[in-house]
């Protein structure tokens, strides 16, 4: 039952993504800018848990995943350190995975020849 969830969740998260760039005037980046943000809010309102507690990794691998892993980082942080941890919190959370992202891009970078696109 996990899969289904996470499958149906997962699903309408970028399901949701799909009608925005088709309905409206939104850049893919817009929209994604707009989940991580979504996440930070979701998280705010306590609502983030308990999607993530019901759906798994449907919901914790988009881009709300990582919003909420930011709002975490910095909630953790003000809790330990203070006002501070407010804005150096969020990085700290996010580091792991966006040192892996960029390890990975080089990697990928140096094992592939890229070619002219024209």
């Amino acid at each position: 039952m996990d899969y289904v969830w996470a499958f149906l969740v997962g699903g309408a998260i970028c399901a949701a993504g799909q009608v925005l760039m088709d309905l409206t005037g939104l850049t893919p980046a817009r929209i994604l800018t707009g989940y991580v943000v979504a996440g930070v809010v979701l998280s705010a309102l306590g609502w983030y848990a308990p999607l993530a507690e019901l759906a798994g990794a449907g919901a914790s691998v988009p881009l709300l995943g990582f919003g909420h892993l930011l709002a975490q980082g910095a909630r953790n942080a003000v809790d330990r350190i203070g006002w501070l941890g407010a804005f150096t919190g969020g990085l700290s959370a996010a580091a792991g995975g966006i040192c892996a992202s960029l390890v990975f891009g080089v990697l990928a970078a140096l094992a592939a020849r890229s070619r002219d696109q024209n």
